[in-house]
């Protein structure tokens, strides 16, 4: 049990190569989809606003909940509402349950943007994911190999 300890407790070796490869898999595609948002004309962040109001289904698009969403801090969110609010492509309104509260909703405008968008998006994880997938599945499967320390340590408490 001392042995399956100590194996467990030694440090994880560090796969860099594919580490950094998904990171530039990763930054490649995000890249693309800023490019693709601006030449849509918006911003890129805007866009992924646009994506989280539609893809938040059923839970109240607040300010909060999109700052979460988006990483963002709450000033920030109410700056890109504000400007899509202007383009006409989100409106906000009262919350039904709590009339204090604001709701960001989407517009007509902001929802074709965003379908073109999105259908671009798509194509694009057909062509660009496959690479993307084999280097997650590489970086991952290392930690569920039968190798791997944990899986050991877990068929030992068996």
């Amino acid at each position: 049990m001392k042995a399956i300890r100590a194996r467990a407790s030694r440090p994880e070796r560090v796969d860099y190569w594919r580490l950094a490869q998904l990171r530039y898999y990763i930054r490649r595609f995000l890249r693309t989809r800023e490019i693709a948002a601006q030449q849509a004309g918006v911003a890129p962040q805007q866009y992924l606003l646009l994506l989280q109001l539609k893809g938040l289904r059923g839970i109240p698009a607040t300010i909060s909940t999109l700052a979460e969403r988006l990483q963002l801090r709450h000033h920030s969110t109410v700056g890109l509402v504000d400007r899509l609010v202007q383009r006409g492509m989100v409106a906000r309104t009262r919350d039904p349950r709590d009339r204090r509260g604001v709701v960001v909703e989407l517009r007509p405008t902001g929802e074709k943007v965003l379908d073109r968008l999105a259908r671009y998006s798509l194509q694009e994880l057909r062509t660009e994911g496959p690479a993307l997938l084999a280097v997650l599945r590489r970086l991952i499967g290392r930690a569920g190999s039968p190798r791997s320390p944990t899986r050991k340590l877990a068929k030992a408490r068996r």
